[in-house]
Parts: structure tokens; sequence; C-alpha cells
């Protein structure tokens, strides 16, 4: 692999770890994420178990249709 090659590929894996991050800062501003019908939220006393079971499989659809538009320009 030649440098350039990885040059570019830490360059994609910066902009990649940016996106992720600006999404964590900004993720209890994005309504309905995380709170949607079918999302398991159970409390008992101290004890929260929340699991996006529904906004994780949107999510995937939503990143799959994204890549697949991508990659068929290709």
């Amino acid at each position: 692999m030649a440098f350039n090659q990885i040059g570019k590929l830490l360059i994609l894996f910066g902009a990649l770890v940016v996106l992720i991050g600006a999404v964590m800062l900004f993720f209890d501003k994005i309504p309905l994420l995380g709170k949607l019908p079918g999302d398991i939220h159970i409390k008992k006393g101290n004890v929260v178990f929340y699991f996006p079971i529904v906004t994780s499989i949107v999510l995937s659809i939503l990143l799959t249709i994204i890549v697949n538009l991508f990659g068929r320009g290709r």
C-alpha cells in the first residue's frame, strides 16, 4: 500500500470520527431519535435500562439506502 493510499484512508477515517462526534454532540437535539415507539426503556429504582431497537433498525435502513446510492455511482 502506497503512502498516498494510506494518507487518503487516514483522512477518510478522521472525517468519519468528526462526523460521529458531531452526531453524538447533537444527539439530544434530533427529534424522535431514540424516542420511537418500540424502543425499550425500563427504570427500576436506581437502575435504568435503555435499548433503542426501533431507532437502530430505522438508522440501519437509512444508512443502507445512503451507502447503496453512493456505491452505485462508482
